[in-house]
């Protein structure tokens, strides 16, 4: 029998779906910050922002030197299987663990989220 290879190359979130839901956390955020999040480069990031930027699910003004990026309220998802459902509730979910990991240095666990329901 052939060993079985580790299949470590994917993730269950895209790169889209991470920096969409990193502006919807700071609408200012840098591409730098974002590639370096990602972990990719500044280019792809950019290529990415402009993606979602065509696609309608975010809009980018330009303030000064910097971006001021806002994500579009009631868009889908893109995929047919989910099409009909809006990607508000996904990515303020992104948005909230990725906030998490920046304070705590770890993701959330579901009993974190269980013991702040309890005290709340």
């Amino acid at each position: 029998m052939e060993p079985v290879e580790s299949r470590t190359s994917w993730t269950f979130v895209t790169r889209h779906a991470r920096i969409l839901a990193m502006i919807l956390r700071d609408p200012e955020i840098r591409l730098r910050d974002m590639a370096e999040t990602c972990r990719i480069g500044e280019r792809a990031a950019q290529a990415i922002v402009t993606d979602l930027e065509s696609a309608g699910y975010l809009t980018r003004v330009r303030n000064g030197r910097r971006n001021h990026y806002e994500v579009t309220p009631g868009t889908l998802f893109r995929h047919p299987a989910e099409h009909h459902h809006k990607i508000a509730a996904f990515l303020r979910l992104l948005a909230d663990l990725g906030s998490q990991a920046e304070t705590t240095g770890r993701p959330a666990a579901d009993g974190d989220r269980r013991e702040r329901e309890q005290r709340g």
